[in-house]
């Protein structure tokens, strides 16, 4: 409890943030439509949300050093302030798209300047404990602004105000708690050849992991719309997806750690595949059969990014771990930045069953190259320990570094 307490400040920055810009995404997505823009325009908004995503992961660290956390997080706020606040000014998928950069940034820059105050602060002790608070406060936050796009009225100046709101609100905890900011870590340098020369596979799996993630989270309101879902049916769609996502974490953990980490990225991606068919199948079944097949879709297609990674750091050495998180979050990054304006042209192209094709392509790719990776070279023996690692700052791997050699409590 008390190390709860020490940390309410940024775990609450956290909710904030998450509520002020997990929302943005999908509220775009019903915006443009309502508007009148394209399915393809539609996919821009998400793209560009993941191209300012990158550049705040990487340029967060140097203005950190520059002006401090606080300041750092400051400027980051309001540049997400800006990116909502300007969206009804000016009702054009371009300059959308622009404030989404702008948005992406503050989200990277945000969460790596809590991810470097909760890394100074965390002993080996109490390293698992916090980890485990702040990965269930951030599901959780992401969780509930899903459900916000089940009261926010698309295209309304009110609702991207309110959004904004709580971005700017996310400033309080974190400038005015009484904390004494921490020493400004160093950047990770950006090595993508690392993360490729210790495992291909893992390459690869974090790629399909970005395509999966970032075409539902900021297409799927295109496919509810087109399936007839509610605007308030389609943040149940969502957070539905989302709270799959969360409930597949411990068995997934368990099967990582039992059993060869190739198979259960082999198998999880079958079953990701077969989570696409039935969510299609389904779609015209009624509203609870819906959001049950995009409860089963996050359930098989969340952990593909931990699996993924804790196999790369598998065949990591202690000192690569933090640059092979940050290799391993770049190549995300890339999946992510193209996912959504390819899914909302083939959903324009061939009908919302479209994007759930591409997906389930993404995952057979993964399932044959898994399978010649294994004849490529055997697996270690001695594995690191499995652990949920969010998608949020290249920082993050300094946090979770740790614990997957065992140094800290267990996940």
């Amino acid at each position: 409890m008390r190390l709860l307490i020490s940390f309410a400040a940024l775990f609450l920055s956290v909710v904030l943030l998450q509520l002020g810009n997990g929302g943005v995404g999908p509220l775009d997505a019903l915006s443009g439509v309502k508007l009148g823009f394209t399915p393809t325009q539609v996919g821009l908004l998400g793209s560009a949300h993941f191209v300012g995503f990158f550049i705040g992961c990487w340029q967060a660290p140097r203005l950190m050093g520059a002006v401090g956390h606080s300041r750092a997080f400051a400027a980051f706020t309001a540049a997400g302030t800006i990116g909502l606040l300007a969206h009804m000014l000016v009702v054009d998928p371009y300059f959308w798209a622009a404030m989404r950069v702008a948005s992406g940034i503050c989200v990277a820059g945000c969460y790596t300047v809590v991810e470097s105050w909760l890394q100074a602060k965390v002993t080996n002790e109490t390293r698992g404990r916090a980890m485990g608070a702040y990965r269930g406060v951030d599901m959780g936050a992401a969780l509930m602004a899903q459900l916000l796009i089940g009261v926010l009225e698309p295209a309304h100046y009110v609702s991207y105000n309110l959004l904004a709101l709580f971005c700017s609100a996310a400033l309080l905890p974190l400038t005015l708690s009484r904390l004494k900011q921490p020493e400004v870590p160093d950047a990770p340098r950006l090595r993508p050849r690392l993360a490729w020369a210790i495992s291909p596979l893992s390459v690869a799996g974090v790629i399909v992991a970005g395509q999966t993630s970032a075409a539902f989270r900021m297409v799927g309101p295109l496919y509810g719309q087109e399936v007839g879902l509610a605007p308030g049916q389609i943040a149940w769609f969502l957070a539905s997806f989302v709270l799959g996502g969360a409930l597949a974490q411990w068995p997934t953990g368990w099967l990582a750690d039992k059993f060869d980490r190739r198979w259960v990225l082999i198998w999880i991606s079958g079953a990701a595949m077969v989570a696409c068919g039935v969510t299609v199948a389904v779609s015209g079944g009624g509203t609870v059969m819906v959001l049950l097949g995009a409860g089963f879709f996050g359930f098989s297609t969340f952990p593909v990014y931990s699996v993924a990674a804790s196999h790369a750091h598998d065949f990591a050495k202690h000192e690569e771990r933090v640059e092979l998180s940050a290799a391993l979050m770049f190549f995300f990054a890339i999946g992510a930045i193209a996912s959504p304006l390819i899914a909302s042209a083939l959903i324009g192209a061939f009908g919302p069953w479209a994007m759930f094709a591409l997906v389930a392509a993404g995952h057979l790719f993964l399932v044959v190259y898994g399978l010649m990776r294994m004849r490529a070279r055997p697996t270690v023996e001695e594995r690191t320990q499995y652990v949920y690692s969010p998608r949020t700052s290249f920082l993050i791997g300094r946090l979770i570094g740790r614990l997957r050699e065992g140094d800290g409590e267990p996940h």
